[in-house]
């Protein structure tokens, strides 16, 4: 049965993203993703071109921040953690980017470019202080890139085990000291 391009392109980012996320950037091959979306590998260079760009879309994402602006000022911390572990349970391109970000230059450049596209102009807003928003955006990542981390790639136990309620009580009062001051 044929499918449609948009039904390959999709297939193939999809296939994609799970072989980004399990075996990083260098160890997925066009191949692996063809065999996984069930296509010829040529037909992944037809629709994406190369194997770098392929991964800047499978890896593109929005990290769709609350409007924390639009919160009570005492609660930024704690609503920015809440929707951090929100986000990493449910969306595989932030764990592909993680993952690969520890391996490649490119895929590290993306990350920072994501969060720092999209935390520092909320910051600055919040604050008030264009001057320090790329400093406390960059401590607020760490935290951030740290739990994911230690959670979902080394899956350390006590973190595993922690509820999100639990997480989000312990990030909460650290983001919100990163965000605006202390809690």
């Amino acid at each position: 049965m044929r499918r449609s391009s948009t039904h390959t392109k999709a297939a193939i980012l999809d296939a994609a993203r799970q072989r980004f996320a399990a075996d990083g950037y260098d160890r997925t091959t066009i191949r692996a993703i063809a065999d996984a979306a069930g296509i010829d590998p040529s037909m992944v260079m037809r629709y994406f071109g190369s194997k770098q760009h392929l991964f800047a879309c499978a890896a593109d994402m929005d990290l769709q921040l609350p409007d924390l602006v639009a919160l009570p000022p005492d609660r930024v911390g704690w609503a920015l953690a809440a929707h951090i572990v929100d986000r990493w349970e449910v969306d595989d391109a932030l764990q592909i980017l993680l993952r690969t970000a520890m391996t490649t230059d490119e895929s590290a450049e993306r990350m920072r470019g994501i969060f720092a596209a999209q935390l520092v102009p909320m910051i600055t807003e919040l604050t008030g202080d264009p001057g320090q928003a790329p400093a406390r955006a960059g401590l607020a990542a760490s935290q951030a890139l740290g739990l994911a981390l230690c959670r979902y790639v080394l899956r350390f136990p006590p973190l595993v085990d922690l509820s999100r309620d639990a997480i989000v009580e312990w990030l909460g009062p650290t983001l919100q000291r990163y965000l605006v001051g202390s809690p």
